[in-house]
């Protein structure tokens, strides 16, 4: 099982879009895949679940959310195996909950007694290792995809050490750059303080203590163009510094890189997609697989083709890289 965060200090660039396509791409090359939904807006899980079906769980309170299997843990009780929604028999899903926030605290004060090698710490700033190892195992599964909020928080940070690979999708503007090299920075810290915990991490436990890689493996540009045009010459400006601020902070490397087309670090440049993306929610299936019924016609059918060979592309080259 291998797992992939995808991950950016700066919101708004797509990233649970891109998990969401990503995810439907795998399981149509018949990869048994988990989309998991640890942003706690859970906007991945909205994406995938009718809403009659989001009712059902979130107004009558089915005990079927991520913070179900975390909440038994945070409490010193035995670990609830996680619930897995099948979207279809390739497909499944961990479902967000909007209250996973209220686990920061928790996790932040772990963090710290991990250093005094107590268990109970390990075992709560591992949790997300558990329940990958649980999920798994139950669905069969390759890859898990995993969806998390805009922040360098203890949540992210607790995934991120329970996560084999890193994907950065990131947009052309300042402030995707400055997210970047704030991700890159908080990374290293990160991965530097983690083994400095498993030094002192306890000799018998139950469960499984990450010793993940957690290896950044390139980025996505989110809504590119290369068209001639002033604003997207503009937009080129942006897009073309990503090479370098990607290898200096994420890599700690240097690139002399000129274009992003020709960067190595990147994986794909995912287009927008615009009037296709209402029909994609609407119809809660990905742009690639939208159908005539769907509204997908004329113009529209021809975009669903181009979308889908850009998705499998974009999904291959992500395993490639993340062997």
């Amino acid at each position: 099982m291998k797992s992939i965060i995808f991950f950016n200090n700066k919101g708004g660039v797509g990233k649970t879009t891109t998990v969401y396509h990503a995810a439907w791409m795998l399981s149509e090359l018949g990869i048994k895949t988990i989309a998991v939904d640890l942003d706690p807006q859970s906007n991945l899980t909205s994406m995938f679940l009718t809403t009659e079906r989001l009712e059902q769980i979130y107004e009558n309170n089915l005990p079927i959310t991520i913070l179900d299997s975390i909440n038994p843990v945070v409490s010193g009780d035995p670990y609830q195996p996680v619930h897995i929604e099948n979207i279809n028999e390739n497909l499944g899903l961990i479902l967000g909950n909007l209250s996973l926030s209220v686990f920061e605290d928790k996790l932040s004060d772990a963090w710290l007694r991990c250093l005094d090698g107590d268990s109970y710490s390990f075992r709560l700033t591992c949790i997300f290792n558990t329940i990958f190892i649980d999920a798994a195992s139950k669905f069969n599964a390759e890859i898990l995809l995993i969806d998390v909020g805009p922040n360098l928080g203890a949540i992210n940070r607790a995934v991120t050490i329970s996560s084999d690979y890193i994907i950065m999708p990131v947009a052309s503007d300042l402030f995707s750059l400055q997210g970047i090299k704030n991700l890159g920075q908080t990374l290293r810290k990160w991965k530097k303080d983690w083994h400095q915990r498993l030094e002192q991490k306890p000799a018998k436990v139950s469960f499984e203590i990450s010793s993940k890689e957690s290896k950044p493996v390139g980025y996505i540009v989110m809504q590119y163009s290369a068209k001639d045009s002033r604003p997207v010459k503009s937009y080129l400006r942006w897009a073309n510094r990503i090479p370098s601020v990607f290898a200096e902070f994420v890599l700690s490397t240097q690139s002399e890189v000129k274009s992003v087309e020709e960067d190595s670090n990147c994986i794909s440049l995912l287009k927008h997609y615009r009037s296709l993306a209402p029909m994609s929610m609407e119809s809660h299936r990905p742009i690639f697989l939208l159908k005539p019924s769907d509204g997908a016609i004329g113009a529209h059918s021809y975009a669903v083709q181009k979308s889908y060979e850009e998705f499998e592309n974009l999904t291959k080259q992500m395993l490639l890289r993340c062997k």
